[in-house]
């Protein structure tokens, strides 16, 4: 599986100059020599259709049979030393050509303006941004069926393009397995004299690494686009919703264990690493919140450390208990490294942003994960200003009232996931059309109905326990912050 990772060296030698061009030829050929060239294939649309998610089947097709040839040729038994660095060469030229067959990306000029090593070191940084939400739907049993039937190789080229390109946060381990098992059942199955019986049971042998898929296409998404102090926050606050009875030292060391397991498993070449750390986590989860909330013992009652996980994972917030308001940060404790309750909790230090979060999200289980990590930025940005000049008491007082305006969005977002986790879709809009009629300025029906679709547009996307970070992170920024620069500023 190793072997995925060498393949995206091949558009680009860019790793030739810290290695050395022939360590790179030698690296991918011992692979494609030992893989044999329908595995480095298999390899090579599964590694391309995750670095260019929005690229079509028929772009990802002309780069796969573009890479393998190369390899093919130049891997060969007395192939000239020279062979596979003049048709990288010509490779990185056919792709900066007007009619290029390849993925297209916005910066192919920019790189496509450089020269030599230098345009296939700025090829190879290129790669599309992830699906927002994977748009793989899994076909009925006999379509599979039908498809696989007509045409296996296409089948599965196409499979392997559609899922590699939705789930391309996946770890490339954990899409080599899912995709092989998938690819497995099929085969098996569409030959089965009992093939409705085969579907069943190989699906249930395969929902572990189905599972597995789907959670960390999540977390490694939320990852990639917070990286590891904001994915701890964001980890510890949604914890502190579905648990608000929990303690932050509770809570804190389990938020800091997942962003470790993500960072080291994420980008990671080892089969099981996602799996294992996964496991090791949930046990502790579990150990910690079990006594504290029914629902959580519930989900980790089972076996599978994968499936209980995932239950965890999808558990909705649930109303805080009845708790007293949470006390107002002093200028001084905004600048403390520690925290303010350090002198007085043994916990490992805290940054006061973490519990200042923690606090919001335990007493507001409506806010969404992209409001919260809104609040997290502008702490950070006021700490980042003032915590390090003359006078931060100063500073901070000036601070604290821009920030207040800037949050308005949050209120926004708290009021529109509380009405549309309350309601049913249609119910939903019929209730925020009849408050927003109360805010929008009169005779303002245009503008009314603007605000609805946008407000509604966020609530089914955001206010959902697998919201897309980058996408809601805008929303939050836009959709909500639009409207409120006019006056009055609607509230839902």
């Amino acid at each position: 599986m190793r072997a995925a990772l060498a393949l995206l060296l091949l558009l680009g030698t860019a790793y030739a100059l810290h290695r050395g061009k022939p360590y790179v030829r030698e690296k991918v050929c011992q692979e494609y020599r030992t893989l044999g060239k329908e595995n480095f294939r298999t390899l090579t649309i599964i590694a391309n259709s995750r670095k260019y998610s929005n690229a079509t089947f028929e772009e990802i097709g002309h780069l796969v049979q573009e890479i393998v040839s190369l390899a093919e040729t130049c891997c060969a038994d007395g192939a000239d030393p020279s062979c596979y660095d003049a048709r990288s060469s010509a490779l990185s030229a056919k792709s900066c050509s007007a009619d290029s067959p390849f993925p297209d990306h916005p910066d192919t000029a920019k790189c496509c303006a450089q020269e030599g090593l230098e345009r296939k070191l700025c090829q190879a940084d290129l790669q599309h941004p992830p699906q927002p939400v994977p748009r793989y739907v899994q076909p009925s049993d006999e379509e599979l069926c039908q498809a696989f039937k007509k045409d296996p190789k296409e089948f599965a080229d196409r499979f392997l393009y559609e899922y590699s390109s939705s789930y391309s946060q996946a770890p490339l381990p954990v899409l080599l397995g899912s995709t092989k098992t998938f690819l497995s059942m099929v085969s098996t199955c569409c030959i089965s004299p009992t093939p409705t019986a085969c579907f069943l049971k190989e699906k249930l042998q395969r929902k572990t690494i189905s599972l597995l898929t789907l959670i960390s296409n999540r977390v490694c998404s939320r990852f990639s686009a917070y990286g590891k102090d904001k994915v701890t926050a964001s980890y510890l606050s949604s914890l502190a919703q579905k648990v608000p009875t929990a303690t932050f030292e509770d809570l804190f060391p389990l938020a800091e264990e997942a962003a470790e397991a993500f960072s080291q498993c994420c980008e990671a070449e080892a089969e099981d690493c996602m799996q294992e750390k996964l496991s090791e986590h949930t046990t502790k989860a579990c150990a910690a919140l079990s006594a504290r909330d029914e629902r959580i013992a519930d989900c980790c009652k089972g076996g599978n450390l994968v499936q209980n996980y995932f239950c965890i994972l999808n558990l909705p917030p649930v109303p805080s208990p009845s708790l007293p308001l949470a006390p107002e940060l002093t200028n001084k404790e905004l600048c403390s490294e520690e925290g303010p309750l350090k002198a007085t909790r043994r916990v490992l230090p805290m940054t006061t942003r973490l519990q200042g979060l923690f606090e919001t999200a335990r007493r507001d289980p409506n806010l969404p994960d992209a409001a919260l990590a809104k609040l997290y930025d502008a702490l950070e940005k006021v700490r980042e200003e003032c915590c390090s000049v003359k006078d931060p008491s100063a500073c901070l007082d000036t601070e604290r009232e821009q920030v207040g305006k800037e949050l308005t969005p949050i209120l926004t977002a708290s009021h529109l996931c509380w009405l549309y986790n309350k309601h049913d879709f249609l119910d939903f809009k019929k209730s925020l059309q009849k408050s927003l009629a109360q805010t929008v300025p009169e005779n303002s029906p245009a503008l009314l109905e603007h605000v609805l679709e946008q407000r509604a547009s966020f609530a089914s996307t955001c206010c959902t326990p697998g919201a897309p970070p980058l996408l809601c992170a805008a929303k939050v920024n836009t959709e909500l912050g639009e409207v409120c620069q006019q006056e009055p500023c609607p509230r839902a």
